[in-house]
């Protein structure tokens, strides 16, 4: 009988260990951008961990930008896209908090991203809708204060380390 109680305590102690590792985080990550090395300033969101639910393993990111980038982003609305960076590209970025999400904030995540992709006609417009405010509307979902100051719009790394003091419980340290 002893042995079996051994066991049972062994295989509960088993299943805790797996349920509490069993999290998804979102970072929020900017990239300072170069006009002479092609990429502009941009911010986006990194998704891993593993679903509480279903045990799914989570290793996404989304940024929200330009189709093509044209002068024609200068003067209003454009089509858009859904950037996925490339993995060895992030660790050279700047990662500035990084928030724990429930599978619904996760599914929520996932729905809000599809609904930009998807949305029809030319969606991105830099100073209404650029990848500031696609990350922003996430930082939402995860319960976080935003704003969009208009001397920011166009400065995600500024714009991360302002969000990141309306949310003093993150602990972000300015980049």
């Amino acid at each position: 009988m002893r042995h079996y109680a051994k066991l049972f305590l062994a295989l509960l102690a088993l299943a805790w260990s797996n349920a509490a590792f069993a999290e998804v985080k979102m970072h929020f990550h900017s990239f300072n951008g170069s006009v002479f090395f092609g990429r502009y300033p941009h911010t986006f969101i990194v998704l891993e961990g593993t679903l509480d639910e279903t045990g799914q393993q989570v290793n996404e990111n989304y940024g929200f930008t330009a189709k093509r980038t044209t002068p024609a982003i200068l003067t209003g609305p454009v089509e858009h896209d859904i950037l996925i960076e490339e993995e060895k590209y992030i660790g050279s970025t700047n990662r500035h908090f990084t928030v724990t999400l429930t599978d619904a904030q996760y599914r929520e995540v996932k729905a809000l991203k599809d609904r930009w992709k998807n949305a029809p006609g030319k969606y991105y417009d830099l100073d209404t809708r650029n990848c500031i405010h696609f990350v922003g509307e996430m930082a939402k979902i995860a319960g976080l204060k935003v704003g969009y100051p208009k001397k920011m719009l166009r400065k995600p790394k500024q714009w991360l380390n302002y969000i990141g003091t309306l949310n003093p419980e993150l602990g972000a340290k300015p980049l």
